[in-house]
């Protein structure tokens, strides 16, 4: 057993390129191409779900009103959505707009460190348990 697959991974998937983040947590941040406001949501890896525990958004725009109880402070409107439980996220991604990034343990990166851009619309999950090769921390592509 690795440790990815102890305590949990992250699988990011596009094209023939994957990779396996050892997580159990981790937040997904981006900027809005139009607005410019910077959103981040929080997850938790929970078995083969990821789990939506809070959103931030800071600042509003045409079409990006924080939902009904969101609260203000620090700078962000935070907020619990009412669907919290994905069993993937599907991100679109575009040489034209900022990357989006994963942050884990306080440390993010550009999604393009594992996953290129180009590589086209990029799928996170919770990497099955039995699926995990040796390494903690993969990235391949052809």
């Amino acid at each position: 057993m690795t440790l990815a697959s102890a305590l949990g991974a992250l699988c990011l998937s596009a094209g023939n390129w994957h990779a396996a983040l050892p997580a159990t947590a981790f937040t997904l941040r981006w900027t809005h191409s139009i607005e410019k406001i910077e959103w981040d949501e929080d997850y938790e890896i929970a078995g083969a779900w990821l789990l939506l525990s809070q959103a931030r958004i800071r600042g509003s725009g045409a079409g990006m009103e924080p939902p009904a109880g969101a609260r203000l402070f620090d700078g962000a409107w935070h907020y619990r959505p009412a669907d919290r439980w994905r069993r993937r996220l599907l991100l679109a991604r575009s040489v034209y707009a900022a990357d989006y990034r994963i942050c884990i343990a306080g440390g993010c990166r550009p999604l393009s460190d594992w996953i290129p851009v180009a590589a086209g619309t990029t799928t996170l999950s919770a990497c099955a348990q039995n699926s995990q090769s040796g390494s903690s921390s993969e990235i391949g592509g052809t």
